[in-house]
């Protein structure tokens, strides 16, 4: 697994900063409730990055009366930000970018009124990609997600969690984890690898679930978590994908092997949350269809303890897609105490976006967050959503020096300008990109 790179260079200061937005809290739990909307906003700015971390915050002004920055100016690589704003790199805590070819014709289905379901019966969605997947070299795999993963970065995005998902078999799963680290081997920000051998049921398979499941729990988890191929196991539960009781089995195995679980859940249905509790998941994605006993469940469960809190992913770029009325109900799970990250959800299917401030600007638009909950939702607690906010996701002494430069004279301004990017300069670990 590769989560962390080598810093390049000298040490680097930014200034002139009109709004940093450090997200600084002394509370180390996901945020949610009111503190979601805290920025934590600095103006007049300046950051002092070394060693691929971050050694100080705060004004420009005192950045440069610093005596060791006074005294080491010509060894420092300084950045003027010119009045603009800068805040940590976007953390994208779900993402499906190990594909070869982009489903256009289930986009033209769409067009013509199918639902997700009927794409799928007519032997386009999930399946459809899979023959392309398992075809392609390991070489030509890596080359896309790494295609994906630069256009993520050039929208400020420097962490990325990447599932594999479109194999479908033991061989086309491992293959896929191991061109997302070939690729992330090759790109300056940081990658969490997600083995998601239960996406759907494989063709070959259907019918015949829980033969599948066995070979997903048997052979894929335990191969995947000795070669250290993932880090967390996804498995989608919802109807017309997987059971809750596979579900469970898929949880149970990766917990038994070391590995985080996560899920995709009440996407087209409504799920119980409550069972999968048990297992400590990072995070539930999707949520479309959640019930009052849900939320409940989940604020419980995030009042124990920080490393036990269960982030909600939303990915309104998938309701964007598919052209639905319904998204999900950010207001309700924020105004509960739910802890809620935002995701582009980047897959072929159903969100071929990798612009995280798009999904910012509908998380606003159609979901009805502030601007300032929605920047904290897709960096500070989708950090937590990948359990790396001790490294990722504010701007803090000791994190590493993950930042994105907008073009801009107020944060608002990043959901606003939709589908454009305003990102001007993006930093990873220390080192301009």
């Amino acid at each position: 697994m590769k989560t962390r790179k080598k810093a390049h260079g000298a040490a680097l200061l930014l200034v002139d900063i009109r709004q940093l937005l450090t997200l600084h809290s002394q509370n180390p739990a996901p945020r949610r409730g009111r503190t979601l909307s805290d920025l934590a906003v600095i103006e007049n700015a300046a950051v002092l990055c070394a060693g691929g971390t971050i050694v100080s915050v705060g004004k420009t002004k005192d950045a440069l009366r610093d005596p060791w920055v006074r005294k080491n100016r010509r060894a420092i690589r300084e950045i003027d930000c010119g009045g603009k704003v800068v805040l940590p790199g976007f953390v994208d805590s779900h993402t499906h970018p190990a594909f070869t070819t982009p489903r256009l014709l289930d986009f033209e289905q769409r067009i013509a009124g199918a639902t997700y379901e009927q794409v799928s019966e007519a032997g386009g969605g999930i399946r459809s990609s899979v023959d392309g997947v398992r075809k392609a070299a390991r070489t030509a795999l890596a080359g896309h997600v790494l295609s994906a993963l630069n256009a993520m970065l050039a929208q400020g995005t420097t962490t990325v969690e990447a599932k594999s998902g479109y194999g479908l078999s033991l061989e086309s799963e491992l293959k896929s984890l191991e061109a997302i680290g070939d690729a992330a081997r090759l790109w300056p920000g940081s990658v969490v690898p997600t083995l998601l051998g239960a996406h759907v049921v494989p063709r070959e398979y259907e019918g015949r679930e829980e033969k599948y499941v066995r070979i997903v729990c048997k052979e894929m988890i335990p191969r995947a978590a000795e070669r250290k191929l993932a880090r967390f196991v996804d498995v989608f539960r919802d109807r017309g994908a997987y059971s809750p009781e596979s579900a469970e089995h898929i949880f149970f195995a990766a917990r038994e092997h070391g590995m985080g679980v996560r899920a995709h859940l009440g996407q087209l249905s409504h799920t119980d949350v409550a069972p999968f509790l048990k297992y400590d998941p990072a995070s539930l994605d999707h949520l479309d269809y959640i019930s009052d006993e849900d939320i409940a469940a989940l604020v419980a469960q995030s009042s124990i303890s920080p490393a036990y809190q269960t982030v909600a992913t939303l990915v309104p770029g998938a309701n964007y897609f598919l052209g639905l009325e319904r998204f999900p109900d950010a207001r309700r799970l924020v105004d509960s105490g739910v802890p809620v990250a935002l995701a582009t959800d980047y897959n072929p299917g159903t969100s071929p976006t990798p612009n995280i401030p798009f999904v910012l600007s509908l998380a606003c638009t159609h979901m009805k967050m502030t601007a300032a909950e929605a920047i904290a939702a897709a960096t500070i607690n989708g950090a937590h959503a990948l359990r790396l906010a001790e490294r990722k996701g504010s701007v803090e002494p000791g994190k590493d020096a993950d930042l994105a430069v907008f073009d801009v004279s107020d944060y608002r301004e990043i959901p606003y300008w939709v589908a454009g990017n305003r990102c001007h300069a993006v930093i990873c670990a220390g080192a301009e990109t």
